[in-house]
């Protein structure tokens, strides 16, 4: 893949990506509230990633644009899955620090300064993401307690200090993430790829809307088997990490 972030040389402050299957009755609504929270704070432009919907996702997407040029549609060519999605979204996104949030309107997109702000007020740069946590989960009983179980299995396992890292609200700058090592459901181990990689991670709670629009595309059975699958991989990942520290060596003489 291409990184397409030269083609804007006027990048904006944060890019909003927001992976989207089958969620052509949430967008509107979603682009209009996001575009409202972040209006005149900030420069920024909305992308999303259509995964291979089948409900004219991308036609919603592109009579946005019509109205708003900030607005981007990137279209998998075909069904790749989240991980995959954020990440061909954070490719042709051109500003430095990344923003997302799911498509299906279950993260308040008035929540964004949240996240977004430490990052965009970080001189040192040792900020890498911060990462929201969800309080009050709109979500059925099953799938908030199969989702408490497999946060406390990834940190006692990874450590990470994150009782949630399922939320699809976070920021993180972009060069930072596209250094990490892809694979599949990434999105979910972030704060201790991040940390990992030396960066500081900051957590902050959020609030959780319930789906007022389509359905979810995934089970508790299916979220339980490929997570077990990736939380070994993840240890396995970070267990063998080797990072190398040198300095640069100058000729006898030599100004510096």
């Amino acid at each position: 893949m291409t990184d397409t972030s030269s083609l804007h040389p006027q990048a904006p402050d944060v890019s909003f990506v927001i992976p989207a299957l089958n969620e052509a009755a949430s967008l509107p609504d979603l682009i209009a509230r996001l575009r409202a929270a972040v209006e005149d704070r900030f420069g920024f432009e909305i992308v999303v990633v259509d995964d291979g919907s089948r409900d004219g996702t991308p036609d919603v997407v592109l009579a946005e644009r019509t109205q708003d040029e900030r607005v981007r549609l990137v279209r998998n060519r075909f069904n790749a899955g989240q991980s995959a999605a954020i990440h061909n979204g954070t490719m042709h996104a051109s500003g430095r620090v990344i923003c997302t949030l799911d498509g299906d309107g279950q993260n308040p997109p008035e929540d964004v300064l949240r996240v977004c702000r430490p990052l965009l007020n970080d001189p040192p740069e040792k900020l890498g993401l911060v990462a929201g946590q969800r309080v009050g989960r709109q979500d059925t009983a099953s799938k908030k307690l199969a989702s408490r179980f497999a946060n406390w299995v990834r940190s006692r396992l990874l450590k990470d200090q994150t009782r949630d890292t399922g939320c699809g609200l976070k920021a993180f700058r972009r060069d930072a993430f596209l250094a990490l090592p892809f694979f599949n459901h990434m999105h979910r181990y972030l704060p201790a790829l991040f940390r990992a990689a030396g960066w500081q991670v900051e957590l902050v709670d959020v609030s959780h809307a319930a789906r007022t629009a389509g359905q979810s595309n995934y089970s508790n059975w299916q979220r339980g088997l490929v997570g077990a699958v990736d939380l070994f991989g993840v240890l396995w990942l970070l267990k063998r990490r080797k990072r190398a520290e040198g300095d640069e060596v100058f000729a006898p003489g030599e100004v510096r």
